[in-house]
């Protein structure tokens, strides 16, 4: 059954927009994302701890695991410089967009998965929505949404890359630990990319004056939408939830439009509606 799974993996994309929505509204980026990760890391350390002990693991395992730890840093850090750089319906699509292409490859090159025709062609259309969407290659100069040069594009590639690497390698671990602890072992190297950025601001208590509710929606938001996606990936094949996930574009460009007032509503409204045709071939006959 495909229902359940697509049920939280749309869960999961429009918690992940709303989260990234509050991200490029807040005064640090760093110090903001820092904060709504620490609340859940603290909470959910005991279960982790707790698990380890009743159930160690092997060293190839907890290599596994740490090298989730390190993805996870390093995708922080790329993720806090990238809302830094960009506005979120120029980013987010790309950032996205690259995981929803390698993804899929991914779980059918190494993981023995299948799409179907309809799949392919669904991935076809949500990559051509999220090139359009992103403003990449326009001549007039005002596609970015007043983003300027190439280095926010570049940055957001990155945070693609590392967002397919992680998945892999947490769809791996998911042989050996449970969703709710693996969550944990994500949010601890999430945290600990941030923290160098975290003390050389010194702006915590600044965020927090200014920010205070969002960060504690943010708290549950964050880890909460890729919780569900960790429990959709073991009920169904990463190659059709991976690409599922990316409704979160289609959110994100609403949000966008609609509450951070950018630019070009109508040219976004049709890249969304494209890319959640690709979406629907995908999730119900990909």
């Amino acid at each position: 059954m495909m229902i359940l799974p697509i049920f939280l993996v749309l869960a999961s994309g429009m918690a992940h927009a709303v989260w990234s929505m509050f991200t490029k509204r807040s005064l640090n980026k760093s110090v903001f994302l820092w904060s709504i990760m620490m609340i859940p890391t603290v909470i959910l350390l005991p279960v982790l701890i707790v698990e380890l002990v009743r159930e160690p693991l092997s060293m190839p395992a907890y290599a596994l695991l740490v090298l989730s730890m390190a993805l996870q840093a390093l995708y922080s850090w790329l993720l806090s410089q990238t809302y830094e750089l960009g506005d979120l319906s120029q980013i987010y699509p790309i950032m996205r967009g690259t995981s929803t292409l390698l993804v899929p490859l991914i779980g059918v090159a190494f993981l023995g998965e299948t799409l179907s025709v309809f799949g392919w062609v669904g991935i076809a259309c949500m990559i051509v929505g999220f090139t359009v969407l992103s403003g990449v290659g326009s001549r007039d100069g005002k596609s970015g949404s007043g983003v300027k040069g190439a280095k926010p594009v570049l940055m957001a590639l990155c945070v693609g890359l590392c967002t397919t690497s992680y998945v892999f390698v947490d769809k791996l671990n998911l042989e050996h630990i449970s969703p709710l602890s693996l969550l944990e072992v994500t949010n601890i190297g999430f945290v600990a990319g941030l923290t160098p950025a975290l003390l050389a601001s010194r702006q915590l208590r600044q965020e927090w004056k200014k920010n205070r509710s969002t960060i504690m929606l943010g708290a549950l938001l964050n880890p909460g939408s890729y919780l569900l996606f960790l429990f959709a990936l073991q009920q169904a094949p990463m190659a059709r939830l991976g690409p599922l996930r990316e409704v979160g574009t289609v959110f994100a460009a609403f949000l966008g439009i609609l509450l951070l007032k950018e630019q070009q509503g109508k040219k976004r409204i049709l890249c969304s509606i494209v890319i959640f045709g690709g979406i629907l071939l995908i999730g119900m006959w990909g």
